[in-house]
């Protein structure tokens, strides 16, 4: 278990690293979408195989509109980073 733990936590490391806007920069709204988009896409893969899973549907369904919530105030304030963002984590839009 604590290999796959340490998998995660490297992945999610990398991905801050790959979106952040400056060294310590750990909780912005760049960065906050890839790990709520990294976090999406994992509980997607999840919900294939256990589709019956609904208090998951309904987690993944909150994670999806709250990245929609954070998107949106993303293009309202910095359309250049929303734009980056956007074709660096391969989103619709």
């Amino acid at each position: 278990m604590k290999k796959t733990e340490e998998k995660q936590e490297n992945q999610k490391k990398n991905l801050v690293e790959q979106v952040r806007s400056h060294k310590n920069d750990t909780g912005s709204t760049t960065v906050q979408i890839a790990l709520i988009s990294d976090r999406i896409t994992e509980l997607a893969k999840h919900l294939q195989k256990h589709a019956k899973d609904f208090d998951s549907k309904r987690g993944l369904l909150m994670m999806i509109g709250k990245r929609r919530r954070l998107l949106n105030y993303l293009q309202r304030t910095s359309v250049k980073d929303y734009a980056k963002l956007i074709s660096e984590l391969k989103l619709k839009k």
